[in-house]
């Protein structure tokens, strides 16, 4: 049996990509035909996503993960089988590539492969923690439930991520602003006017010699400006790339005023969401305390998590090893220690997240509010102090004259 990759008409008019398994091409077609699609390319394949006009092509978009965690888990809690399941899937699919994986998958699990290894094969795509997810609600028996949960998750993390951008648009656009003012008056504007100044004759204001410093190393060393931006830009990026540095960044964003606090609650917010769904999920407490650590993308957070896996596996509770560590806020370790208590720890870490969740919401708001008037403030100072020190020159020549 060969596999041809093809391209294809459905009867709505909606093209379609896919793989099908035929002893040659003129079967692989007759098969394709015969479910009532019209096909416009084949070819034999190595099992390659296949591009497909209109589509993403080769990139998976958080959105479109969440989409499939979405179809997957409202399909399988309908009842469907989950070859089935995986093959509406493949067929609603948005993504060229998610496409193939999803029948990729649908084949290995035809084969007797469960749908956890069969995602876990495409890493890139389908990280640990959704895998291991999916593997223990299928050991439980609640694989509808655990995929909604992964569902929601991803969904909670893309109006987080679209949230943010959003906000983030017209700081960027005044920032970006100021920062094109900024050049235009120190390389165009100020060095027209720095002849007149000299046949002026009169002793500057400090204030205008600082300008014509700052403009004449600026044009004098534009080159060895922008070359020691880019070498800082790099050697940052190497920098926050090793282990050290990266918790060091990370420690200074939480220390940061105005922001610290919010960047502090949205990594706590992700990592009780993590660890609650792996729980609901039936995935061992140690093997949930390192995914929700890696998880929360924060070196600090990985490191706590680690510490509290540890103690864990000497017998403590966990809330007790989260307390220990100083990392984690009393809200969490009170509400963990409860959970605990009564057996219900994944609806605890779910009470914490949304509450985090509403301070971050509150944080953003009210940080985007302060943001805007001291770029707008923070602009006008420039702009101020630059007219400024062009005029005082000229009043003060007047003063001569008369």
């Amino acid at each position: 049996m060969t596999s041809f990759a093809y391209v294809a008409l459905e009867p709505s008019g909606k093209k379609r990509s896919g793989f099908v398994e035929a002893a040659s091409k003129d079967a692989a077609l007759a098969q394709i035909s015969a479910q009532g699609h019209f096909v416009i390319e084949i070819k034999e394949s190595s099992r390659a996503a296949v591009k497909e006009p209109g589509k993403s092509g080769g990139r998976v978009t958080k959105s479109d993960l969440a989409l499939f965690s979405r179809r997957l888990a409202d399909l399988a809690g309908a009842g469907l089988p989950l070859d089935r399941v995986l093959q509406v899937v493949s067929e609603q699919s948005e993504s060229a590539r998610l496409t193939a994986v999803a029948e990729q998958a649908l084949e290995d699990v035809r084969g007797g492969m469960p749908v956890s290894e069969a995602l876990a094969k495409h890493p890139k795509l389908f990280p640990s923690i959704f895998s291991e997810t999916l593997k223990a609600g299928e050991a439980s028996g609640q694989f509808s439930e655990v995929a909604g949960r992964l569902a929601d998750f991803q969904e909670r993390e893309v109006a987080r991520r679209s949230q943010i951008v959003s906000a983030m648009v017209y700081p960027a656009i005044l920032a970006t602003t100021a920062i094109l003012v900024v050049i235009f008056l120190l390389v165009f504007v100020v060095p027209q006017l720095s002849g007149v100044f000299e046949d002026l004759g009169s002793d500057l204001p400090i204030s205008t010699q600082i300008l014509l410093a700052s403009t004449g190393f600026l044009t004098e060393n534009g080159l060895v400006v922008v070359g020691a931006i880019v070498g800082l830009i790099v050697g940052y990026r190497v920098w926050v790339a090793t282990p050290l540095g990266a918790k060091m960044r990370d420690k200074a964003i939480m220390k940061a005023p105005m922001m610290g606090p919010i960047v502090t609650k949205a990594v706590v917010s992700r990592y009780s969401r993590v660890l609650g769904t792996l729980v609901y999920g039936g995935v061992p407490i140690l093997e949930s305390l390192r995914l929700a650590g890696l998880a929360a993308g924060n070196r600090v957070f990985i490191d706590s998590s680690t510490a509290v896996e540890n103690d864990v596996r000497e017998g403590r509770s966990i809330h007790e090893a989260m307390r220990d560590t100083g990392a984690f806020p009393p809200v969490l370790t009170h509400m963990v220690a409860i959970g605990e208590e009564t057996g219900d720890l994944p609806k605890m870490l779910g009470r914490v997240a949304d509450s985090l969740d509403f301070e971050v919401d509150t944080g953003l708001r009210r940080l985007m509010a302060l943001v805007e008037p001291i770029i707008v403030l923070s602009m006008g100072v420039f702009v101020g102090f630059v007219v400024l020190s062009v005029l005082l020159p000229i009043f003060q020549a007047q003063e001569l004259v008369k």
